[in-house]
């Protein structure tokens, strides 16, 4: 065989490789997708049901001596908190794709790596216990897809809020909100609402009460991603940094 005849066997075969590879990469997703979407089938029948969601907030916040949210849910803490929390919250489905590989990977490796939407926190708070083991992540993500199917995203966002612990002996946001500020949740001004939405990750650790040089930072934080998201240009969060918190005397 010449040497242009070889080159056009060699030619004809790389294509032919390329192809055989494509196939068997295509059918090794085929099976990983399928195998997917049985175990979530299994782990949808085994998980509980979320339709006693708002019950079980309810009975936590009566345990702590707190009072549901009368009214809506303002506006300038929920765009605070969604922003600093679960920016993608609207639009996703209970888990986002991407905080999703980041907690499979903090499940695995024992680190928390973030990424848990409203909805994995909620599911975790009123049916897991705030435990964080491993199958106790992964009922949390399908219970997040429980909520979502079952209630609106205004009905999660309440039970969120409703269900937080806030610090200083603050359990739902009504009571946070008298007892920080004296006001009722709908009076809430930006700098507060800003303020709340930090308490979230550490709420103890950033009670304004006790820390308010921790707290200023959380709320700059949340002020840096008010601005990253764009409900608010910078000058307006500098201008909210700078504004009081008109805090009630401690208790």
């Amino acid at each position: 065989m010449t040497s242009a005849a070889r080159s056009q066997v060699r030619a004809v075969r790389k294509p032919r490789r390329a192809l055989t590879v494509l196939r068997r990469l295509g059918r090794l997703v085929a099976a990983f997708v399928v195998t997917l979407a049985v175990l979530l089938g299994i782990a949808w029948v085994v998980t509980p049901s979320v339709d006693d969601a708002q019950q079980l907030v309810s009975a936590e916040l009566a345990a702590n001596g707190g009072t549901p949210l009368q009214g809506d849910v303002p506006d300038n803490l929920a765009l605070a908190l969604i922003a600093t929390e679960d920016s993608r919250f609207e639009h996703h489905i209970g888990i986002d794709a991407i905080g999703a590989v980041r907690a499979a990977w903090g499940a695995l490796t024992g680190d928390d790596e973030g990424g848990s939407t409203l909805d994995q926190q909620l599911a975790k708070n009123l049916y897991a216990g705030g435990r964080q083991g491993f199958g106790d992540r992964v009922q949390s993500v399908v219970l997040a897809l429980k909520l979502d199917a079952a209630w609106s995203k205004d009905q999660l966002l309440r039970m969120y809020l409703d269900d937080g612990y806030y610090g200083h002996g603050f359990y739902g946001l009504t009571a946070a909100t008298e007892g920080y500020f004296g006001v009722e949740p709908v009076d809430l001004t930006w700098s507060q609402a800003t303020l709340l939405a930090g308490l979230f990750q550490a709420p103890s650790a950033y009670d304004p009460f006790l820390y308010p040089d921790l707290a200023a930072d959380r709320q700059a934080h949340v002020l840096d991603r008010l601005v990253a998201v764009g409900t608010l240009s910078r000058t307006e969060a500098d201008e909210i940094a700078a504004e009081s918190w008109d805090l009630t005397p401690a208790a």
